[in-house]
């Protein structure tokens, strides 16, 4: 349980002094799936412009070209970043380790991208070895359970689920989207095996961590890293299980959350929220600017 009072800042050059490199969340954060905030954009553009290393650390379940056209789409400009780590492009690298084998996909046909090229066969699930899951057929009227029939079938074979998008949930505009996540959290639940590609898991952590180094043409020690996030699960877990500071983004999954009427972002309500979480974040901001 958290109770000690978090630093809440307005500006994130108020601490980027203190760090070499972000590691920052681009859904929630960067944008909300329907406009990007011009404020986080700025604010991420003008790190770079000090010097800092700006990495973009995504769940998203698509490789970071499409994450790229998606931002700029959404009105985003690529000087808010050095480079993209998705959870969809470590994804492909697994698959592509995995060669020729069958595996049977679970998710929208836009998710295609992550394993467009690759040797792997994508088949019907009984000829499958193992299962790749992006998301939801229909996210916008399905849940994880629809899928529970599709997973006791998986189940009885003890089929590996490789999820590539960790998230439970999304904030798309201001409603809250299942993701794969919700899938394989049911599939683990049941007893299934499951890799989980994405944060708050350290793989991708390691890969973005390199990323920070080969741009920056040096060793970087976690404690001149900071990740940026707006949910507690993924971005804030993530980084303190992978050991570095992070500032939590108040106004994104978690808004309706703080205080009784939700929106509080008062120290108070801030306080409140965090009283019943595990672990908490070294700084929060209401949203991501200066």
């Amino acid at each position: 349980m958290t109770t000690a009072p978090i630093p809440l800042i307005d500006r994130l050059d108020a601490i980027t002094s203190r760090y070499d490199a972000l590691i920052c969340d681009v859904w929630g954060v960067l944008h909300n799936g329907v406009r990007v905030s011009r404020a986080a954009n700025a604010a991420l553009a003008a790190a770079r412009a000090r010097g800092l290393a700006v990495v973009m650390l995504t769940n998203a379940p698509r490789p970071a070209a499409d994450i790229a056209a998606f931002i700029a789409q959404l009105g985003g400009t690529d000087d808010a970043w050095d480079a993209i780590v998705s959870s969809g492009g470590v994804t492909r690298s697994i698959m592509t380790e995995q060669g020729d084998k069958p595996f049977h996909h679970i998710g929208p046909s836009r998710d295609v991208t992550v394993f467009a090229g690759l040797k792997a066969r994508n088949v019907a699930l009984a000829d499958a070895d193992y299962v790749l899951c992006t998301g939801l057929l229909n996210d916008e009227t399905e849940t994880a359970e629809d899928y529970r029939g599709t997973l006791e079938v998986m189940l009885a074979s003890r089929l590996p689920l490789i999820c590539a998008n960790p998230d439970i949930v999304v904030e798309r505009g201001h409603k809250l989207i299942p993701c794969a996540g919700a899938i394989a959290d049911l599939y683990e639940r049941m007893g299934g095996p499951v890799t989980w590609v994405g944060k708050p898991y350290p793989l991708v952590y390691d890969v973005a961590r390199r990323e920070v180094e080969r741009i920056l043409g040096r060793p970087v020690e976690k404690s001149r890293l900071l990740g940026i996030g707006d949910a507690v699960r993924t971005d804030i877990a993530g980084a303190r299980g992978f050991g570095i500071d992070s500032l939590f983004v108040l106004d994104g999954i978690h808004s309706m959350e703080f205080g009784p009427a939700g929106r509080d972002f008062s120290a108070a309500g801030l306080h409140g929220f965090l009283a019943g979480a595990s672990h908490g974040p070294t700084y929060a901001t209401v949203a991501l600017a200066g």
